[in-house]
């Protein structure tokens, strides 16, 4: 069997920047476990699949190298530049039906087209005793100043510095399971003209650091804008790959903006 493969640089301007993701457009969906298969031999953070319904349509799945996941916002971004540059060129939207619901992409006049998520405001985090200092020690940085939760743990910090100087994250999953969480987002009030900046863990999912993370930003974005009393915000995620978000309140939805680049077009046997 042959699948076509492009592997597109989400939130980048040019490939190899952004977050890479795997988009693999298919007929009819596959075997779960062969899906997986294939993401864990792309061994990108995501690989997205999608079954078109009718035009403008899709059902859309991720996975992981270890699992399928509820959400992948720069995989969904890869998948909507794929069909309005490459396989249907003639539309100005994509809608795709997901495990989190309606996900819609619309074409942006600046080639930075527009995702609607949907938006998970994070409450305060009750750490069990000792876990700040762990975090703080598994990561190389001093403890985190507050502790938020949503979909994944948020830890945040009063200066950017200590976001972009993280390089030891290797105990953090451990860490991360002894508050039952898998997700960690890092964050601090921007610098160098950004809104905000954070960083993305997930090593008991296969994404020991995740280049640039749109689920996160739904995660984000309520929180920043609330705090910085702003609607819109520029954002940066300051992992080694690094990249730029534009990202906006709308109360129960997120809204995301970002380029894409193309690395590769290919095709998969199996």
């Amino acid at each position: 069997m042959k699948l076509k493969f492009w592997q597109v640089d989400a939130f980048a301007h040019k490939s190899l920047e952004g977050n890479p993701a795997g988009v693999v457009p298919l007929d009819a969906w596959l075997d779960a476990g062969l899906m997986q298969k294939i993401a864990r031999e792309n061994n990108l953070a995501e690989t997205a699949f999608f079954v078109q319904t009718e035009p403008g349509h899709y059902d859309l799945r991720w996975f992981t190298p270890e699992t399928e996941v509820d959400l992948c916002g720069h995989a969904t971004l890869a998948s909507a530049w794929t069909i309005l540059e490459i396989l249907d060129p003639s539309l100005a939207t994509v809608s795709f039906m997901t495990r989190s619901g309606e996900l819609i992409v619309a074409r942006g006049s600046d080639g930075r087209n527009t995702m609607s998520l949907p938006a998970d405001p994070p409450k305060p985090f009750e750490a069990p005793a000792g876990f700040a200092k762990a975090l703080g020690e598994a990561l190389g940085v001093p403890p985190p100043k507050e502790m938020y939760k949503a979909r994944y743990l948020v830890a945040l910090w009063d200066d950017p510095k200590i976001i972009r100087s993280i390089d030891n994250y290797g105990d953090i999953a451990r860490v991360l399971r002894t508050a039952g969480m898998w997700g960690l987002i890092v964050t601090a009030k921007g610098d160098e003209g950004y809104d905000f900046v954070s960083r993305f863990f997930a090593p008991d999912k296969g994404v020991p650091e995740d280049p640039v993370t749109g689920s996160a930003h739904c995660i984000l974005t309520p929180f920043w804008s609330k705090r910085l009393s702003k609607k819109t915000l520029r954002a940066r995620q300051v992992s080694p790959r690094g990249g730029d978000l534009t990202c906006t309140d709308e109360g129960l939805r997120v809204v995301l903006s970002g380029p894409c680049a193309l690395y590769l077009e290919g095709e998969i046997s199996v």
